[in-house]
C-alpha cells in the first residue's frame, strides 16, 4: 500500500508496469537493457479513492489520460529499471496528492468606494500626463 496522504492509500496491485528500451543518449547500454518504464493505472479501478479525487484526477491527468480511462507514465530519466519505476510511482503519487486537495472557492467581493475613487483619480492623472505630452494645437 502506498500512502498518498494521511488516511488515503493506493493499492500497488492497480499499477501495471512494462519495461522497454529507453530512447536518447546512453551508449551501448540503451541498446541492450530495457530500463525505461511505462506505468499504466486505470482510474476506475481505484475504488479505494473517493469519487471526487478520481474525478479531479481525470481533470489533472491531461495528455497522460487515454480514452480508456488509463493514465500512462513514461519514466526513463535514470539508468536502472528500479529507479525509473520509483520515479513513475512518485510522479503518480504527486498527481494523486494534487487531486486530493480541495479546491479553494473564490468569494466574490466588490471594490470599496475609496478603491473606485483611487482608480478613477489615477486614470485621470494618467490621461492628463498624456495630454501634456501632445503637441499643442493652435
Amino acid at each position: 500500500m502506498l500512502e498518498i496522504e494521511k488516511g488515503l492509500y493506493l493499492d500497488e496491485r492497480h499499477l501495471n508496469f512494462q519495461f522497454v528500451r529507453a530512447s536518447g543518449p546512453g551508449g551501448q547500454n540503451v541498446n541492450k537493457v530495457s530500463s525505461a518504464v511505462h506505468m499504466r493505472v486505470r482510474i476506475d479501478d481505484l475504488t479505494e479513492l473517493p469519487l471526487r479525487v478520481r474525478n479531479r484526477l481525470r481533470e489533472l491527468a491531461g495528455s497522460k489520460l487515454t480514452n480508456d480511462g488509463e493514465i500512462i507514465f513514461d519514466a526513463q530519466r535514470h539508468r536502472t529499471q528500479e529507479r525509473n519505476k520509483q520515479d513513475a510511482i512518485e510522479r503518480l503519487l504527486a498527481l494523486l496528492r494534487k487531486a486530493a486537495e480541495r479546491k479553494k472557492y473564490r468569494v466574490k467581493t466588490r471594490p470599496s468606494m475609496s478603491a473606485k475613487r483611487k482608480r478613477t483619480d489615477n486614470k485621470k492623472k494618467r490621461g492628463d500626463t498624456k495630454k501634456m505630452r501632445q503637441t499643442p494645437s493652435y
